[in-house]
């Protein structure tokens, strides 16, 4: 009798399929394919930051008001509007506002307002519809649940507050991965392990970078490039240093109503990673599903249900 995850494994595989119509991908991937097309500045990365997590307000800003929110002259907003293919302000500005009246419509936050809860639940609820909408195209994540399997060792690096998502994935891709190393510790101990990783044979990492995003994440993914190692990064940003460092980047928002974040979307995402890892080596996932569901039992690490 086979166990819960190894019924999954068999019956869940991922397919490909092509992506959904403009219409039905999320705002915030929207508006990742309108910003990447051109390598912006400093200056100008802080414009499309403000604009992916201040959307509903943002498209409906003068140039005065953004440039003052972002802290920026208001030529800044003009040459940015320029850089990512539009002739000016006001049509970057009408874009903004079809996408963000397009991807609003009819939500469960904006139809019903309950209490601080319900309205973080109900946030996280379009974090997920988000999510599910970049799924449309999985070859992102099929890709990359190949690549992650195919390295030996594969290194897990979560610093702060992003550890509790490190260690969940880690947890689990040893349960279908032979050698899985977890880093939770910054500085010259994750250099360490990033470095003998590499020299061990591995060619990939997957980093979590949640806010508050660590100098620490920063620089030890920079180690990883400089070793030769590909990043993998889960993170609520479209935008900023971490990602420019990153080999692909998986933006998924997080909960932020109440004083600490929440991860539904990000561990949805995990999740699918997880799952495509295993599509990648069914008969070594379901060989080690088998082998650790005999030591479990052996050792009685689990109730029984």
């Amino acid at each position: 009798m086979p166990s819960p995850q190894q019924a999954r494994a068999q019956a869940s595989a991922i397919t490909s399929g092509r992506a959904a119509p403009e219409s039905e991908i999320s705002p915030t991937s929207r508006l990742r394919t309108l910003f990447d097309r051109p390598r912006l500045s400093p200056g100008q990365r802080r414009i499309a930051q403000y604009l992916i997590e201040h959307l509903t307000e943002a498209a409906f800003l003068s140039i005065t008001d953004l440039a003052d929110r972002v802290g920026v002259s208001q030529p800044s907003v003009t040459r940015f509007a320029s850089a990512v293919g539009f002739s000016g302000y006001p049509a970057l500005r009408e874009q903004l506002q079809a996408i963000a009246l397009g991807g609003r419509g009819g939500s469960a936050a904006e139809e019903y307002r309950g209490n601080e809860l319900q309205a973080a639940v109900d946030a996280e609820i379009e974090n997920l519809e988000n999510l599910r909408r970049d799924f449309a195209d999985a070859d992102r994540v099929i890709d990359v649940g190949r690549k992650l399997a195919a390295s030996a060792p594969l290194t897990v690096l979560g610093l702060r507050i992003s550890v509790s998502l490190a260690e969940y994935f880690a947890y689990a891709a040893r349960r279908v991965h032979p050698d899985v190393r977890l880093v939770t510790r910054g500085g010259t101990v994750a250099y360490d392990a990033l470095l003998q990783s590499r020299e061990a044979g591995g060619t990939w990492v997957l980093a979590f970078s949640m806010p508050r995003h660590a100098h620490e994440t920063l620089g030890a993914v920079r180690v990883a490039r400089g070793a030769g190692l590909k990043v993998a990064l889960i993170t609520d940003l479209a935008l900023g240093p971490v990602v420019d460092e990153a080999d692909v980047t998986f933006a998924t928002g997080t909960g932020c109503r109440l004083v600490f974040d929440s991860y539904a979307a990000p561990g949805v995402m995990c999740a699918a990673l997880l799952q495509a890892m295993t599509d990648a080596d069914p008969e070594r996932t379901q060989a080690r599903l088998e082998e650790y569901e005999q030591v479990a039992d052996q050792h009685q690490f689990f109730l029984r249900d």
